[in-house]
């Protein structure tokens, strides 16, 4: 593999070119002033790193000490509109790990849906200090038979789900009870009137920054009790 190359972009990011198995991917950076950790989010199997969630963690997190890395795995870099199967994903990710600890603070893992279960599936294996999963999809939308708890469950280290409450990948209420079969148990923030995507109607009563708000400042919470 070639040495990964880096592009300033934007005032207050950089993108970086990183050499996977699968092809290249790429991440952007949007760097603390003084980062106590860096923040790593792969996108999901629908979207990039233009989603909303990842986008609003993106802008508010580094103000608090976290660096944030928008992760973009290879088949989204070259432009193809299928992901991959899980073990190609897992490895693209573990390839770009190294530019990921390179600052040389804590890494938490973290995505969503689908770069969700690539962050619980390899954080063990990896060292990961912590996961975020936003939106995991506990299972294919109306098939409640074909959960994917185990891999939540696995992840090893301390874990943060924020859940949209309309997600028809799993509600807030159908997640394992906390405590069952994990150590540490994840912790689960439900999103009112949140879908997959966190978008809500314009009847709820609440408004999308809020709902965005909500997200940003659970997570803000968690990253500094669980890294102090």
């Amino acid at each position: 593999m070639t040495a990964a190359k880096t592009s300033t972009s934007t005032v207050g990011t950089v993108t970086e070119t990183v050499p996977t198995p699968a092809g290249e991917a790429r991440v952007t950076w949007h760097r603390a002033p003084r980062a106590r950790a860096v923040l790593a989010l792969g996108h999901g199997a629908g979207g990039g790193i233009e989603a909303p969630d990842l986008r609003a963690l993106a802008a508010a997190l580094p103000g608090r000490g976290v660096t944030v890395a928008l992760v973009e795995q290879p088949w989204r870099v070259a432009g193809k509109k299928v992901a991959p199967a899980p073990k190609t994903l897992d490895a693209a990710w573990t390839a770009l790990w190294p530019a990921l600890t390179a600052p040389g603070l804590p890494v938490v893992a973290g995505g969503r849906s689908a770069g969700a279960r690539v962050a619980c599936r390899t954080a063990r294996e990896l060292g990961a200090a912590a996961v975020l999963a936003l939106a995991f999809p506990l299972h294919p939308p109306g098939k409640p038979e074909r959960s994917r708890a185990e891999e939540l469950l696995a992840a090893g280290v301390p874990t943060l789900v924020v859940q949209g409450s309309r997600d028809p990948f799993g509600r807030p209420e159908e997640f394992p009870p906390s405590g069952e079969s994990a150590d540490p148990p994840p912790r689960l923030v439900p999103v009112n009137h949140g879908d997959h995507g966190f978008a809500v109607p314009k009847t709820a009563g609440i408004s999308q920054e809020e709902a965005l708000a909500v997200i940003t400042e659970a997570v803000a919470e968690w990253l500094e009790e669980t890294l102090g």
